[in-house]
């Protein structure tokens, strides 16, 4: 018998040893913390380019009719004027009289004030409805309060426009550094007229004027050029979104195929990047909603097929050709092709 198995044999208890790991107090070896839950699925859409139409959003799945197909967080917001002490300032969400709104101090202790939108004596408060969005504005409402707009906001009074009011903001986000001065230079401009491009002239002298009176360093301000202003201004006109809060449920939203409701629902107006990439159509297979914030939720209408494009419609479904005709020409500068218009219906 040779020594190794000499050996095998005179250690029995061996192969017991072997279904046993070694006792450890190591901490290491202790109760392991539960994993994270995997990171969401990305949407089920991708941006691609259309036939006609430019870029568009197309559905990389099939999506059921009620899914949710994605959200979207502004790039730039602004209250509608007559609104500006019932909405929240940074997130547009109503102020209910049962919650207690958060107010940015001032210098000299007060609260911050401005002027109402009915140019009267009575200065209403701005407020916002958390305190994280009281911090998110902190940075450009800061350089906001630092200057005079009663020119500025007159102007757009008067003249009864409201993109310049988002302008103003995304030029403080700008100043403030919370946003670069390209960042929306990727979305679409609008068509100008010669008309445009003198009436934006007005409102840029107003702008600069503000910040000039602000004692804003020039080098700060060495973006804000008229180009800068009327570029800005032209995506944001034909990009931004009327925010009206949706009432009801979901369900009963999947019904609605107007992109627009009452114009008085508007609690304001704002920006955003990937559903400004969505195109138009008089049917459409999906729908933008708010629910209480500027968030904005992007649901399917009906059934979607893989590889379908995805479209919102830009005004109320509801109106007859002509004059959805009308609007989408002198609104968006295009003529609709949509299978509802083609058939004149």
């Amino acid at each position: 018998m040779s020594l190794s198995t000499a050996l095998r044999r005179q250690t029995p208890w061996k192969p017991l040893l072997r279904r046993y790991r070694p006792f450890s107090t190591s901490p290491e070896d202790g109760p392991r913390p539960p994993r994270p839950p995997p990171p969401p699925p990305p949407p089920p859409i991708r941006v691609g380019f259309t036939e006609s139409a430019g870029r568009g959003v197309f559905a990389t799945r099939p999506i059921r009719a009620g899914d949710p197909i994605h959200t979207a967080k502004p790039l730039v917001t602004h209250p509608s004027p007559s609104l500006l002490h019932q909405v929240c300032y940074f997130c547009l969400k109503k102020l209910g009289r049962e919650k207690s709104a958060v107010s940015l101090p001032i210098q000299d202790g007060g609260s911050v004030l401005y002027e109402s939108a009915s140019a009267s004596t009575i200065r209403e408060t701005i407020c916002f409805c958390t305190e994280k969005c009281s911090e998110y504005s902190k940075g450009f409402y800061e350089i906001e309060r630092r200057a005079d707009w009663s020119a500025f906001d007159e102007h757009c009074r008067e003249q009864e426009v409201k993109y310049p009011l988002l302008v103003k903001r995304f030029a403080c986000m700008v100043l403030s550094g919370a946003s670069r001065a390209d960042a929306l230079d990727i979305l679409q401009p609008a068509r100008l007229f010669p008309q445009n491009i003198l009436e934006m002239e007005e409102e840029f002298r107003l702008l600069k004027d503000a910040f000039l009176t602000a004692r804003i360093a020039y080098d700060q301000m060495s973006f804000l050029t008229k180009d800068w202003y009327v570029g800005t201004l032209a995506r944001i006109r034909i990009n931004a979104f009327r925010v009206e809060f949706a009432g009801g449920s979901y369900e009963d939203l999947l019904s609605m195929a107007s992109a627009s409701v009452i114009a008085n629902a508007a609690v304001g107006n704002a920006v955003y990047m990937l559903p400004s990439f969505y195109n138009h159509d008089c049917d459409p297979n999906a729908h933008i909603i708010w629910i209480d914030s500027a968030d904005a939720k992007l649901k399917a209408l009906r059934d979607i097929e893989e590889g379908e494009e995805l479209c919102i419609c830009y005004i109320d479904a509801s109106m007859d050709h002509d004059a959805r005709k009308t609007l989408l020409l002198e609104g968006f500068g295009f003529q609709c092709c949509c299978p509802r218009c083609m058939a004149d219906d």
